[in-house]
This record gives C-alpha cells, sequence and structure tokens, in this order.
C-alpha cells in the first residue's frame, strides 16, 4: 500500500483534529470581536468567559440588541467544521471494529449515534439562539444525549475486541463520566436567572466542551496512529 493510500485513509482523522484546533481558536478570536452582554447584565461590555456561552457567540444581535455579526460568522464556521470533524470521525471509526460481531455490532450502532450528535451540533451553529431559541436548545440536548451514547457504544466495542486499545476505552470512560455530570447539570442544574446559576452553567460548559475536543483530537490521533500501523504491519507480513 503506498503513502497516498495511507494518507487517504488518515484525512478523516485529521480533519477532526483540525476541527478540534480550529474550534478553539475560531472561538477565542469571536470572543474578543463579542461587543457584550451576559443573560443576566445585557449592559456589560466583552465576552465574560464564566458567564457568557458559546451560543452567545452565534448570536446575530447581542442580549442589548448590539450587532454581533463578526463573532456570529466565526461561531458559525468554528462549530460546523467542528460537528462535521466529529461525523467524519464516527463514520469511519467501525474500520477498526471488524473482528467479532460484539465490537461489529457497538461500533456500529455508536457511530450510528455519533453522526446524528455531530449533524446536531452542525444544527446548532446554523440556528442562532437568538433566532431560533426553542430549536437551538433541542439539537444543544440532542447533540450532547447523542453523544454520550455514542461513547458508552464504544466503550463497549473496544473492550470487545483485541484490536483496539484498551487505553482509549479509558479515555471514553473518564469522559463519559464527565459527560453525565453536564448532562445532569443540562437538564437538572440551577436556572440561568441568578447570577450564580450562570456561572454554574456557563463554566460547566466550558468544561464539557474542552474536554470533548481534548478526548476527539486524542481518539482521532490514536485512530490516524492505527492506520500506520495497519499498513506497516499489512506491507511486512506482504
Amino acid at each position: 500500500m503506498n503513502s497516498q493510500s495511507v494518507s487517504r485513509q488518515q484525512r478523516p482523522f485529521l480533519f477532526t483534529m483540525f476541527g478540534c484546533i480550529q474550534f478553539v481558536v475560531l472561538t477565542v478570536v469571536a470572543m474578543l470581536f463579542y461587543p457584550g452582554g451576559t443573560f443576566v447584565s445585557p449592559a456589560t461590555k466583552g465576552y465574560s468567559f464564566f458567564r457568557n456561552f458559546f451560543s452567545d457567540l452565534g448570536r446575530t444581535q447581542t442580549h442589548s440588541g448590539a450587532s454581533n455579526i463578526v463573532s456570529a460568522i466565526l461561531f458559525f464556521l468554528a462549530l460546523a467544521l467542528a460537528g462535521l470533524g466529529l461525523a467524519s470521525f464516527f463514520v469511519t471509526m467501525p474500520r477498526f471494529f471488524r473482528q467479532g460481531r460484539a465490537a461489529r455490532l457497538f461500533s456500529r450502532l455508536g457511530s450510528a449515534v455519533g453522526l446524528v450528535s455531530g449533524l446536531s451540533f452542525v444544527g446548532v451553529a446554523c440556528t442562532p439562539v437568538n433566532l431560533h431559541g426553542q430549536l437551538h436548545r433541542l439539537l444543544v440536548q440532542v447533540a450532547f444525549l447523542a453523544f454520550f451514547v455514542a461513547v458508552l457504544f464504544y466503550i463497549a466495542a473496544v473492550l470487545r475486541t483485541s484490536t483496539y486499545p484498551n487505553r482509549y476505552a479509558r479515555i471514553l470512560a473518564g469522559f463519559v463520566l464527565l459527560l453525565a455530570v453536564y448532562l445532569l447539570l443540562l437538564f437538572f442544574g440551577p436556572s440561568l436567572l441568578s447570577a450564580r446559576g450562570l456561572i454554574i452553567q456557563a463554566t460547566g460548559q466550558k468544561i464539557i466542551v474542552y474536554a470533548a475536543l481534548a478526548a476527539a483530537f486524542i481518539l482521532a490521533d490514536g485512530a490516524r496512529r492505527l492506520v500506520r500501523a495497519d499498513v506497516a504491519r499489512c506491507s511486512a507480513a506482504g
């Protein structure tokens, strides 16, 4: 197998890694352009890391009514590419779980649900919360719930095969516990109407998003390395 073929097989995982990096970079830039305003204090200036949500960056207008077009465009690009990167990851992952019926089944189920998660994140990017609030919030819930279920399926898949290192199951397990805590916060956490509740919710979102990006990057890089190792092994056997 030539180097071009190896590169082609690695592209989906490289795209996932790119999606993670560009999300961090573009959202940081979007934060710099955000005029200001939080859910409980519309008149504040600038982006507050612990009081503003990522979704605030995607608003076409801030809570005070100021134009937010630059941040909205950057947020759309950041989340849409990250969502597509996540979808790319899940679509490609079943290739590593061809040995064993249970592993194949769990990986395919995980990828089906994971694809829903990735596309839901793209949907979140396309629905500014100030224009499509109900749909935006629904897509956020679907995206994180589907991500949670997909990770559970992939933990089972990794544990049921000998061809995928178990250390990745430990990474997934750590992330899924963190995601479970965030889902409880998302559905049953304190109200945004209080200053304390806003800080807890906004900070919780930051933690889970950055944890998800880190986990996706590590897993995609691991998959990329496995592709190269598989090719080297086949070449040596040939």
